[in-house]
C-alpha cells in the first residue's frame, strides 16, 4: 500500500478510534476496543485486514494496538471519549516535554497545560518529539515540565503503549522556562 494511502488510513482510524466510532456505527467498549471486522464491514472506501495490520505495524507514531488475538483494535492515546486504557500510574523521567504553538504560550504559561478536548495532556520524553508535535499547530514552542517535582507532589502520570506520557493537567508552576 502506498505511504500516502497508509497515512490516510491512519488518519481515518485515529478519527474513529479516538473521537467518533459512531461515524461508522461502531461499538467501542469501555477500554477503547473496536472489532476489526466491524471496521472492515463498514469502512468506505473499503479497507482490508492487511492494510489495518500494516498501519499498526509500520506507523512511526505507533498510534494503535491490536488485541493479542488480532480481533480488536484501539488507539493507544489521544481519546476525546472517556475510555480506560488500563494504564498503571508510574514514575516519569525527571523532565518531560510538551510541544505547542508559539501563539499559545501566553495562555499556557499563565494557566498551565490542560487536556482541552482530550482525556489527558500528552507529554514527550524528548524535546525533538515535542517539537514535531508543536509543528502541527504552527510555529513550534517546546516546554519543559518538572515531572519529578509533579510526581513527588502527588500528580499521576501514565505511560501509553507508544511511549507518550499522559497526565490530567500540568499546572503552570511545573513549567520550566
Amino acid at each position: 500500500m502506498p505511504d500516502n494511502d497508509l497515512k490516510q488510513l491512519s488518519k481515518f482510524l485515529s478519527y474513529i478510534l479516538r473521537h467518533n466510532p459512531g461515524a461508522l456505527g461502531l461499538n467501542m467498549d469501555w477500554q477503547g476496543w473496536v472489532g476489526v471486522d466491524a471496521i472492515l464491514t463498514k469502512a468506505a472506501p473499503p479497507v482490508t485486514r492487511r492494510q489495518i495490520e500494516e498501519v499498526v505495524r509500520t506507523s512511526s507514531k505507533q498510534r494503535f494496538s491490536l488485541s493479542p488475538d488480532g480481533l480488536k483494535i484501539r488507539a493507544n492515546q489521544g481519546h476525546s471519549l472517556a475510555v480506560d486504557l488500563g494504564l498503571t500510574p508510574c514514575r516519569p523521567p525527571a523532565t518531560l516535554f510538551h510541544g505547542t504553538a508559539e501563539r499559545s504560550l501566553p495562555a499556557v504559561l499563565c494557566e498551565g497545560l490542560k487536556p482541552m478536548q482530550r482525556q489527558h495532556v500528552h507529554l514527550s520524553p524528548d524535546a525533538e518529539t515535542a517539537r514535531s508535535v508543536g509543528m502541527r499547530h504552527g510555529t513550534p514552542a517546546v516546554l519543559s515540565i518538572d515531572a519529578a517535582r509533579m510526581a513527588a507532589e502527588g500528580h499521576e502520570f501514565l505511560l501509553s503503549a507508544n511511549g507518550v506520557w499522559l497526565c490530567p493537567a500540568v499546572p503552570a508552576q511545573y513549567l520550566l522556562h
